[in-house]
């Protein structure tokens, strides 16, 4: 079965681009900013693994 990379990385910056809007809303709710870190500690690590992944999959293909 082949991996579609493609969806991978859209999931990615999507997954990414909705924590920020989330932690952004709940930092505006509260007025507490420190919560907008949350939002990069929690999608960071999606963005390297999916990176990591396709770079695995470029590695096999040759």
């Amino acid at each position: 079965m082949e991996e579609n990379m493609m969806f991978a990385w859209i999931a990615s910056w999507l997954a990414l681009a909705g924590q920020l809007v989330f932690f952004m809303g709940v930092a505006l709710f509260t007025g507490d900013w420190r919560y907008m870190m949350w939002s990069l500690i929690v999608g960071i690590p999606s963005i390297i693994g999916t990176y990591k992944r396709n770079q695995q999959l470029k590695a096999y293909k040759k």
